[in-house]
């Protein structure tokens, strides 16, 4: 253990040093002069002049930087005396209207939606895991194939968000001009870190392979796909040189939130959710289970403010919206459809969890007309229905259940959850 002693001498231990001899009278011999000590009245003084100089020459500095600041870029990006900003000013995409403005609101609807991510905060640690731990260590727990499908969901899900998180950063937030939904979206990309926490805290608990759960998506071809549809659709507003304000640029933003809203969390997600909730309706991955009960109700808000913000640009820009690109966009829903109904088929080759390939990808057509249908496109597979409706009550936020054993009683802020 350190000891005081170490960086201090006692008296005894200066006592007994030798004595140095004392310096020869100065008639007798020049010496130099004797450095003076820190504490010496002259080196103060000496020092404290030199701190006033430095000290002057950097307030100096920084008085005729301020003075030149009326000239400087940022002023005229201020509109010094500009007038007060009016709600017509404001527009989803391409505003003139100054952002760092909150209000007036014009979209009350994404203001409330930022409120109700807000009351519905949550934490992985809050989840209680000892039963999924051991269900996954005993050797008949769970069968080979609940296995996979356990392994396949926290494999997509743990890279996925951070996709959907990295398009939000650096991509959306920077393009979307209206200030209450950039405020959605960065309550948005909170959400999507604490997914990905969610994921890290399962993989951890179980005690599974880090690096190859985490690097699924480069390696497991259902996993890939998926992840590699999402990313095309990010590399070109991804660029630091991207710019709205064409009819060609705004129609590629309206790509990236089709892709990201309605395809990447509004497909991809719902094969895997519907297979861990349904092991959870069996009281099996209860913990997994209820993690994956909170991802998919933060999911289904962003689906939701991301059709909203779809159909607002829409309003705004019609002449975005032509039948051509209508068509185009149908194909993508199409597309991430056929995806997911693959990595479907991939995570489960055999009837599991009352569950098969062809059920789900019943189940996927009928979400995929849903998903046509809330940004006004023509349905694609009519008569398709809901084999799961128990889905819908978990998603529904204003509907509280009992659902598993460890089910909190309300979804609420994190300070105030109670168990059962």
């Amino acid at each position: 253990m350190l000891n005081w002693d170490e960086f201090h001498e006692d008296d005894s231990a200066v006592a007994d040093q030798p004595a140095k001899a004392a310096p020869a009278p100065a008639a007798a011999k020049p010496q130099p002069e004797a450095p003076q000590d820190d504490a010496h009245p002259a080196a103060v003084a000496e020092r404290h002049g030199s701190y006033q100089v430095a000290e002057g020459d950097r307030l100096a500095r920084a008085r005729k930087s301020l003075e030149e600041l009326d000239v400087a870029a940022g002023l005229e990006e201020l509109e010094m005396g500009a007038a007060r900003i009016e709600v017509d000013d404001k527009q989803m995409i391409n505003a003139r209207a100054d952002l760092n403005q909150l209000v007036p609101f014009k979209y009350e609807w994404a203001w409330q939606k930022y409120l109700d991510g807000s009351a519905n905060h949550w934490m992985p640690q809050e989840v209680n895991m000892n039963a999924d731990i051991a269900l996954w260590k005993s050797q008949d727990g769970l069968t080979a194939d609940e296995r996979r499908i356990v392994e396949r969901s926290l494999g997509y899900f743990s890279t996925a968000d951070s996709l959907v998180a990295n398009n939000l950063v650096l991509a959306l937030y920077r393009l979307i001009t209206n200030p209450e939904c950039r405020q959605y979206l960065l309550r948005q990309a909170f959400e999507e870190a604490i997914h990905t926490h969610a994921y890290q805290y399962c993989v951890e608990s179980l005690s599974m392979d880090e690096g190859a759960v985490f690097n699924m998506y480069r390696e497991v071809p259902s996993v890939a796909a998926k992840s590699a549809w999402s990313l095309k659709h990010t590399q070109s507003l991804a660029r630091p040189d991207f710019q709205t304000g064409t009819p060609e640029t705004d129609q590629e933003l309206l790509r990236n939130l089709v892709a990201f809203y309605c395809v990447t969390e509004g497909i991809f997600f719902y094969c895997g959710f519907s297979q861990i909730l349904s092991m959870g309706r069996r009281n099996k991955m209860t913990g997994v289970a209820e993690q994956f009960q909170y991802i998919l109700r933060d999911e289904s808000m962003h689906l939701n403010f991301g059709v909203d913000m779809i159909n607002q640009i829409k309003i705004e820009n019609p002449h975005l919206w032509t039948p051509e690109f209508q068509d185009e966009v149908t194909q993508m829903i199409l597309e991430g459809t056929e995806l997911e109904i693959a990595y479907a088929r991939d995570t489960m080759p055999r009837g599991v969890l009352g569950m098969n390939a062809a059920i789900m990808e019943e189940y996927l057509h009928f979400i995929c007309t849903r998903r046509l249908a809330q940004i006004g496109l023509k349905e694609q597979f009519p008569g398709a229905q809901n084999p799961f409706p128990w889905m819908i009550e978990i998603i529904d936020l204003r509907k509280e259940k009992n659902f598993f054993e460890t089910r909190v009683t309300e979804y609420q802020v994190g300070g105030a959850l109670s168990w059962d």
